[in-house]
């Protein structure tokens, strides 16, 4: 905010003339209407922009309107402001990295003379590169997406192209979706889609606003384009001229799908790649398919705080701030975001990033050797994208060098390990390192920077073609100094005519205006006042003195000056062939960038697992179709990282058929959200190849994490807190699998107790009867934990429910002072009370009302059925529960006397005599009676 404030003082000022003025305004109103487009006008020292766009900036960014400016009068005025190249560097990284609904417009020119020269969007960022990252590393690679989505009677049939423009690499995909766009997402999640393109539609039907609102929760911006770009005419052949190698494996890929070719038509008109010669051969293309990693969606993301957030306190706050302790210079940090939203399914590749990580762990020194190396790499991946597209100087060269200089280091530190896993490490890096630092790869790139490059002027900062490299440059640095010499020589020579001490009385400086010249002070000037005006020429007198030359001085400048121009020149031609060179060293500067910063991930991963006050343990990782999910004294790694937290660890068991479906009770605050959360994070740790923050794991793959925790209004979207839960929740009936995981915190609390308990109950019916994918159900319902009561037989088929479990977050109540206290553990058995009251005593209610509620919630208690059972097992009692604490005594024994009645109820007397009748009546007396001992409101019956 201050800082804003300050740059709004700094407000270049914006003056035009009455002409300008008149020629711009012209200009401006006759641009195309465009909601999202944020347009600058580059005015050479700072940038202007106008009219609802000025609005717009002044209000976002300077957080005042008095930036404002009007340029022209009355009905004609328009609103401006000026923006400083700082400013608008700050703006355009919030625009495109940040937002998801502008795009970014660049004019030059002057009057009514203008032309667009710069377009950019969230996905795609090309024109703007040097801006975003003048100053920062690039955290990760928009992708943009375009989609055709065809409606079918079950669903939808969606065809996906994508372009990756950082890495260079296209990609098709073709998948049924349901009315909700769930595999749609979980793709957008997984390439981590900043812009998608859509056919344009005429009407906006039901089926169109479904899909916006999946792209909106995935924060992608939607882009319109004419259904006539969605070709694939042509598209084989254009293909051809991008993609590296032969043109009959693209042609066998783009036949292989229906709609997905469209899709990657029109991305290759809305990027423009053809235009762009230096793509040509250079990407690759693939085939994506939904199968290949752990499905997430952005509610699950958003749960298990997956990725870094703007309103996160600190860094531990998400996983990925965590877990990035990367060293190299942004390779490692786009890695892992990619790994965290693309967790791994195949057993086997979890098992060896799992080994490479337990190798870092058990050797410190290797890991530790290891990283400092690689704080020693420059982000090749940025350096080689700069080399392609022309846009690398002697400085990127020169970079990549110093990292290819630090490669024999690492290759070494791995090749001498010789613990567990030196095999693995040898496959994995050692081989293929041996073959990158080879002869005919990068040892010759460093032989040729080491002979092309001058590397003792880097010390002075200076990146200059070494003379020796070229038999001209070598001619043209002799002349250089041999003038040089000339020069100084006729300083000397000058300093004995004039009787003045060289250096300190007679200095020879050099500027663009004049050249090489003589200068001495003012004070100096009267001593020789009559042989400058003879022998010399005076060129200019100031207060730091006086600049002259003769004849010589300036033939010999003149020389030096034009010379100097040509070695320039030559340099240049020569850095040119150098980067030329170097661009052919591409492929293996991209193999290498891969090498090390999977190596710099892993090795983030042990730092991780090994630096925490309780370290992290290796999971055991089984199919999806065996083994259960048992985590032993799991812990949630961002809430223990937080400073003020004492994390109690707990256990979670999903063990098939037995506690495959767990309901989670207890009072707010207790703890449930984080527990089940946890285990969600646990889980997508293991399968990312991350050691996990528990005593013991086990782990049965998930092909999905489904999270419904939490709800917010979407009111921008119309949506109610209560249809935002009901939409995540479709979207898990319909998506998920018995191989997923489903988290599911305090589903139908948006809408009536009845209501929302009834959705509740016929919900976790469906996910255990139908789905049956382990489940995590925290809810304040205590009517729900019947589903797991061995007696209960569903009424919609007759048939037992099996691998239910109730669990509970326990608390303690003081019988004196009635205090709560969280204990936060998860022990098995329902809760056996609601401590609503008791966490409104916390946020310091009036006493008043703390009693008023009491009172109340004890009259509603008296006249509601309670079917819940008991924290124990063993003491059930019908479908009824039992409260075991000393509250109200009144209560305690209504709770009996019902459920006397409802076993009154329903007893069959009307197929019984009377004697089997009044037997079972004395039995239940008995039974009541014997209970009524420990209650004192039930013995006032008897």
């Amino acid at each position: 905010m201050e800082e804003a404030f300050e740059e709004q003082n700094k407000l270049p000022e914006f003056k035009l003339d009455g002409k300008q003025a008149q020629g711009f305004l012209a200009f401006f109103k006759a641009l195309p209407s465009d909601t999202r487009a944020v347009r600058f006008f580059d005015r050479r020292d700072y940038y202007t922009a106008h009219g609802e766009n000025a609005i717009f900036i002044a209000k976002t960014y300077y957080h005042t309107t008095t930036a404002l400016r009007q340029l022209g009068n009355g009905t004609n005025g328009l609103s401006s402001v000026s923006i400083s190249k700082n400013m608008f560097e700050t703006i355009a990284r919030d625009l495109l990295l940040e937002r998801t609904d502008h795009t970014l417009e660049v004019y030059e020119g002057s009057g009514s003379n203008w032309r667009l020269v710069k377009t950019g969007s969230p996905g795609n960022i090309g024109s703007f590169e040097d801006v975003l990252f003048a100053n920062c590393d690039m955290h990760e690679s928009p992708v943009v997406v375009a989609i055709v989505p065809i409606f079918r009677d079950a669903g939808y049939t969606v065809g996906l192209g994508y372009v990756d423009l950082t890495n260079r690499i296209l990609g098709l995909a073709e998948f049924i979706d349901d009315s909700h766009f769930t595999n749609l997402e979980s793709a957008l999640v997984a390439l981590g889609c900043k812009e998608c393109l859509l056919p344009m539609e005429g009407n906006k039907s039901n089926e169109n606003k479904a899909l916006r609102d999946a792209l909106t929760r995935c924060g992608v911006m939607s882009t319109e384009r004419k259904k006539t770009e969605f070709k694939t005419r042509d598209l084989v052949e254009d293909l051809g001229r991008l993609v590296k190698g032969p043109v009959q494996p693209v042609r066998d890929l783009i036949g292989s799908f229906e709609y997905a070719p469209g899709s990657l038509g029109a991305l290759l008109s809305y990027s423009e790649l053809l235009a762009d010669g230096s793509n040509y051969g250079n990407y690759s293309i693939r085939k994506y398919s939904l199968d290949c990693y752990m499905r997430l969606d952005s509610a699950a993301m958003r749960a298990l705080n997956v990725l870094e957030s703007k309103t996160d306190a600190n860094k531990n706050f998400s996983l990925f701030g965590l877990m990035n302790r990367t060293c190299t210079a942004g390779m490692g940090r786009r890695l892992l975001h990619r790994w965290l939203k693309q967790p791994l399914l195949d057993v086997g590749q979890i098992n060896t990033r799992l080994d490479l990580v337990q190798a870092f762990v058990d050797d410190t020194g290797l890991r530790q050797d290891l990283r400092q190396h690689l704080k020693r790499i420059s982000d090749i991946e940025r350096l080689v994208h700069n080399l392609n597209k022309r846009r690398a100087g002697l400085q990127h060269i020169v970079k990549l060098y110093q990292s290819s200089a630090r490669v024999p280091y690492i290759k070494s530190t791995l090749h001498n390990y010789d613990g567990k896993f030196s095999s693995l490490i040898k496959e994995q890096y050692v081989v293929e390192l041996l073959i990158l630092t080879n002869d005919d790869h990068l040892n010759k790139f460093i032989s040729l920077v080491e002979t092309a490059v001058d590397l003792d002027q880097l010390e002075n900062g200076e990146y200059m073609i070494s003379p020796s490299y070229d038999a001209g440059l070598a001619e043209l640095k002799d002349e250089l100094a041999s003038l040089e010499e000339q020069i100084q020589n006729l300083h000397k020579q000058t300093a004995n005519d004039l009787d003045l001490p060289i250096d300190k009385a007679l200095k020879l400086d050099k500027g663009t205006q004049f050249g090489h010249v003589f200068r001495i002070t003012k004070k100096e000037e009267p001593k020789i006042r009559k042989k400058l005006s003879t022998q010399f020429i005076v060129l200019e007198t100031r207060k730091d003195g006086v600049k002259f030359t003769n004849t010589k001085l300036k033939k010999l400048g003149d020389r030096f000056q034009k010379i100097l121009e040509e070695y320039k020149s030559r340099q240049k031609f020569i850095v040119d062939k150098v980067v030329n060179t170097t661009v052919s060293f591409s492929e293996v500067f991209e193999s290498l960038a891969a090498l090390l910063s999977e190596m710099d991930v892993l090795l983030s991963f042990a730092d991780l697992a090994s630096s925490c006050p309780t370290p992290y343990t290796r999971p055991d990782i089984t199919p999806s179709d065996v083994g259960d999910i048992i985590l032993i004294g799991s812990r949630h790694p961002c809430v223990e990282a937080q400073d003020w937290v004492n994390f109690i660890p707990n256990d979670c068991k999903l063990v098939r058929e037995k506690s495959w479906f767990q309901i989670i009770t207890g009072p707010n605050m207790g703890g449930k959200s984080t527990f089940i959360r946890q285990v969600g994070v646990n889980i997508l740790m293991a399968q990312v190849g991350c050691f996990v923050p528990c005593d013991k794991a086990s782990i049965s793959v998930r092909d999905c994490i489904f999270a419904r925790v939490g709800a917010g209004d979407c009111q921008l979207r119309g949506v109610s807190t209560f249809m935002q839960e009901m939409l995540e929740t479709a979207s898990i009936l319909k998506g998920a699998t018995d191989k997923s995981l489903i988290i599911i915190d305090e589903l139908g609390r948006g809408t009536s107790t009845y209501d929302g308990f009834g959705l509740a109950w016929a919900i976790c019916e469906y996910l255990v009867e139908v789905i049956k994918a382990p489940t995590l159900f925290a809810t304040h319902f205590h009517e729900l934990t019947a589903l797991a009561n061995e007696n209960n037989v569903l009424e919609t088929n007759m048939k037992q429910v099996v691998g239910v479990a109730n669990y509970h977050v326990s608390a303690h109540i003081d019988s004196l002072n009635r205090k709560l206290t969280m204990l936060y553990k998860v022990e098995p058995g329902a809760c056996d009370q609601s401590f609503g009251i008791h966490v409104a005593e916390f946020a310091n209610f009036p006493e008043s009302v703390v009693a008023l509620a009491r009172e109340k919630a004890a009259e509603l208690e008296d006249f509601s059925p309670a079917a819940v059972i008991l924290n124990d097992p063993g003491e059930q009692e019908g479908l009824k529960r039992k409260r075991d604490s000393d509250l109200d005594d009144m209560s305690k024994g209504a709770a009996r006397a019902r459920r006397f009645l409802k076993e009154f109820s329903d007893l069959p007397v009307e197929t019984m005599d009377l004697k089997q009748a009044l037997l079972q009546v004395g039995k239940l007396r008995d039974e009541l009676e014997k209970d009524a001992k420990d209650c004192g409101w039930l013995q006032q019956f008897f």
